[in-house]
């Protein structure tokens, strides 16, 4: 009989559906709520749109259905009238929360779950985002750009460990449990002036720094590139560090992500805010999440 893989159940309890989530406290949320100085909101995605950039078979459409509107005509006597849109969409296209549901292992998910016993045509019966709790904590961003000396840091570039340690040292943060932790590696700036590049290549971290980070159980990883990590992997291995940070230790992964602005305002930690659309049965979300400095 073939052994069992050690990376389940979780350490949160075989029951479990929310992996890396279940660390976010009153008391983590407290803490990093202390970090508001200025009170001074960031947005922190890209707006969506058929021309955005998405992941191999992805896209977006949005269409304004008003048959009463393109027929002139109103409804009551104020002349009541509206605007309704309809959007044909994958919902892993632009800033998104990949939940640990997304990402498997030989058909393995988050908790040992799999694929035959919860996957469904209608979504997933387990670990779909609605059961995500809002995801409230100390953001950190790694500025990728400073440390590699570039605009744009080039695609296929590893970001090691000790890439991690010295960007951090350099700007005076430490990682902490229950962080959310991005990266910035300019990589947005692509958007509209090289589609081709943006899709093709990226750059990320490798496993060890994936496990360097996990061992701080930090709650969510990700940044301004589509798949938060290195790619292609120079291992040929298709996304091991999101096999790694979903299904193995239940951290949500978190793409696309545009840190720019607090970057200019010299603000590397911050409250982060997510209070992501409750998509039943859906294993990843586009979401707008906020920091608050």
């Amino acid at each position: 009989m073939q052994n069992k893989p050690s990376w389940y159940p979780s350490r949160f309890g075989a029951a479990d559906e929310i992996g890396a989530a279940n660390l976010i406290t009153p008391e983590r949320v407290l803490k990093a709520a202390a970090l508001i100085k200025t009170g001074r909101t960031y947005p922190l995605a890209v707006p969506v749109s058929k021309d955005l950039p998405a992941f191999r078979h992805r896209s977006f459409k949005l269409y304004n259905i008003q048959p009463g509107e393109q027929a002139g005509k109103t409804t009551g006597p104020n002349q009541f009238t509206f605007n309704d849109e309809l959007a044909v969409a994958w919902t892993g296209v632009g800033t998104q929360l990949n939940g640990i549901g997304h990402i498997g292992i030989n058909h393995v998910y988050y908790n040992g779950n799999h694929a035959t016993d919860f996957v469904t045509v209608e979504g997933v019966k387990k670990l779909g985002v609605e059961k995500v709790p809002p995801l409230v904590a100390r953001g950190v961003v790694l500025d990728m750009t400073v440390h590699f000396g570039v605009a744009i840091v080039p695609g296929g570039t590893t970001i090691t460990v000790a890439d991690i340690e010295a960007t951090l040292a350099r700007q005076g943060v430490q990682i902490e449990a229950g962080d959310v932790v991005l990266f910035n590696t300019g990589w947005l700036e692509l958007i509209g002036k090289d589609d081709k590049q943006f899709l093709e290549v990226e750059p990320g971290i490798d496993i060890e720094a994936a496990k360097w980070l996990a061992e701080r159980d930090i709650v969510a990883f990700g940044g301004d590139t589509w798949a938060s990590e290195v790619y292609p992997n120079p291992t040929g291995e298709e996304f091991p560090v999101n096999q790694f940070m979903l299904a193995q230790r239940g951290i949500y992964n978190l793409e696309l992500i545009d840190t720019r602005a607090l970057l200019r305002d010299g603000i590397f930690e911050f409250l982060f805010v997510l209070g992501q659309p409750l998509y039943v049965g859906s294993t990843q979300v586009n979401i707008n999440p906020v920091a608050i400095a």
